[in-house]
């Protein structure tokens, strides 16, 4: 018993130092307004985590965030840990789950409002 409490703290000392080398998410902040988002191209890290903050500005209905490769953007090839935690009325914002894209090319549009796809390249 003696030598088992300084081999626990020891474990849990170690632990938490390897949970602090955890790269923690970055957050982009996005702002749709009726038609369109604000932020038109993103270029992101590679094996970087990422969170989504959406603000609906200006959209008098709910509106919703889609990540999907460059031209497969049928709801079955959706990134959805990219998905918000709910659908943002005017003046409401909400996060996406966290996201690690690899490199290559993507698009982020709104199903709802509807708007473009914008670009996001991954380096």
């Amino acid at each position: 018993m003696k030598n088992l409490i300084p081999a626990i703290i020891v474990g849990l000392l170690l632990a938490s130092s390897i949970a602090g080398f955890a790269q923690k998410a970055k957050t982009i902040k996005l702002e749709q307004t009726p038609g369109e988002f604000a932020t038109t191209e993103l270029t992101l890290k590679s094996g970087t985590p990422y969170v989504f903050e959406v603000n609906n500005k200006g959209v008098d209905h709910a509106v919703g965030f889609v990540i999907a490769p460059e031209g497969k953007t049928d709801q079955e090839h959706h990134i959805q840990s990219a998905y918000l935690s709910k659908t943002i009325k005017d003046g409401e914002s909400a996060k996406s789950g966290e996201v690690t894209l690899e490199k290559g090319e993507y698009v982020y549009f709104c199903p709802l409002n509807p708007t473009p796809q914008y670009k996001i390249t991954v380096k």
